[in-house]
């Protein structure tokens, strides 16, 4: 099955760039980033805070199947309603440091929308050991349950 989730990564370079239109409104592709109630959903993971504003924060944990919880955490630096969120992500108790992403929501029409997110990692290394995850398969999986949940809701 294709992935409609593009990851776009340069050779030698810290960054990449990861594109998804969505059919669903660009409202409600925003709200999917937004609504606490739907991060948890399509993100499979506990919301502790969420802070939708400048200088905002906000905080997530998942639990694995072996129960192990793992936190997520950054800072809001930028929040523009329907057009862009910046902030900074940090996975907790991992060898990652925290990296900064740029959420651009795009309308394409009244049916659907695009996000495009650019993700700037400390080194190329460090960017280059995130993208030997599984991370592509992860991020496809994320934005089909969004669609699918976002779609249920509209």
């Amino acid at each position: 099955m294709e992935k409609k989730t593009k990851i776009a990564a340069e050779d030698g370079k810290q960054d990449l760039v990861i594109t998804r239109e969505f059919e669903l409104p660009l409202e409600w592709l925003f709200k999917a980033y937004e609504d606490p109630e739907i991060v948890a959903q399509w993100m499979g993971t506990k919301v502790l805070k969420l802070e939708n504003k400048k200088h905002g924060s906000w905080q997530f944990e998942t639990t694995d199947p072996k129960g192990n919880k793992h936190g997520f955490n950054g800072t809001i630096h930028e929040f523009v309603p329907n057009q862009k969120i910046t902030r900074t992500f940090e996975m907790e108790n991992t060898p990652f440091p925290v990296q900064l992403e740029f959420l651009e929501f795009e309308s394409l029409s009244e049916s659907s929308s695009k996000l495009t997110m650019h993700i700037v990692y400390r080194s190329a290394a460090l960017r280059d050991q995130m993208l030997a995850l599984p991370f592509a398969q992860g991020i496809n999986m994320a934005h089909n349950r969004l669609q699918e949940i976002v779609n249920k809701l509209i």
